[in-house]
């Protein structure tokens, strides 16, 4: 684990930490190359979602980095006293690292619907040069003892210094933390949505949404089916509980 500042949310353990030093730390890891580390990117959705599995909210507090993805996150962070500017994007996260490290690391891409992380792959080599270890997009399944099997031969066969594994939340958490053991890779770091951003399969939210807190806003619109429970029905939830945890009362 991280000894960056951190606070609680919820029960999860959230790092007062930024994107400069979020990478700091992963080249950090891929220098020493000790151990497999995980970084989940969270926001209220995450944290939502580890009020009603402990398992998850455990997968978190193990992790080597929980960074703030969401706004929330951050404004909770200075409620706390941490000098939070912005949050850890996921997408900018991935796209920063690739632009500043060009083509001194090995990356694999694993997630996304089918061909999303070639393309991804493809995307970020031809921006920054960065060398692609391997690509996998996995079925809309479980993978099976086999397909498991070939997947971690793949991974120890193309030798990558990052994994960014893009599964959602909380299925790219849970894959993240059974692998930490068994996986020779310094560097995992679960940043979802990233896939279909960073390959421009989805529209960005414009700058000042994303930096207003405003984000979920357009997401809902640009996806109302899928969305609106993680928003109309989470959203509040998770500001109630907030509300209840900074007031002394019970989340």
């Amino acid at each position: 684990m991280s000894d960056a500042p951190s606070f609680q949310v919820l029960g999860v353990r959230v790092h007062a930490i930024q994107i400069d030093e979020t990478i700091g730390r992963m080249k950090q890891w891929i220098a020493e190359r000790e151990r497999a580390h995980y970084i989940t990117v969270t926001g209220m959705h995450g944290v939502t979602e580890s009020l009603d599995d402990p398992k998850l909210r455990e997968i978190h507090n193990q992790a080597d980095l929980v960074v703030p993805d969401g706004k929330s996150l951050v404004w909770v962070g200075r409620l706390h006293g941490h000098d939070l500017k912005r949050r850890v994007y996921g997408p900018e996260l991935m796209e920063t690292f690739c632009a500043r490290t060009g083509g001194e690391y090995r990356h694999f891409f694993y997630g996304g619907a089918a061909g999303v992380a070639a393309q991804l792959a493809s995307e970020e080599h031809r921006r920054h040069g960065i060398q692609v270890a391997g690509v996998y997009s996995p079925p809309f399944r479980p993978l099976s003892e086999e397909e498991e099997e070939e997947l971690k031969d793949l991974i120890e066969r193309t030798k990558p210094d990052i994994l960014w594994v893009g599964l959602g939340t909380p299925k790219q958490e849970r894959w993240m933390h059974q692998h930490r053991l068994t996986l020779e890779v310094p560097v995992m770091a679960g940043v979802g949505a990233a896939f279909d951003l960073n390959t421009g399969r989805l529209a960005q939210a414009p700058r000042w949404m994303r930096d207003g807190g405003l984000e979920w806003l357009f997401r809902l619109l640009a996806e109302p089916r899928r969305l609106w429970k993680r928003y109309l029905v989470q959203g509040p939830r998770f500001v109630w509980n907030v509300l209840l945890e900074l007031t002394g009362g019970k989340a």
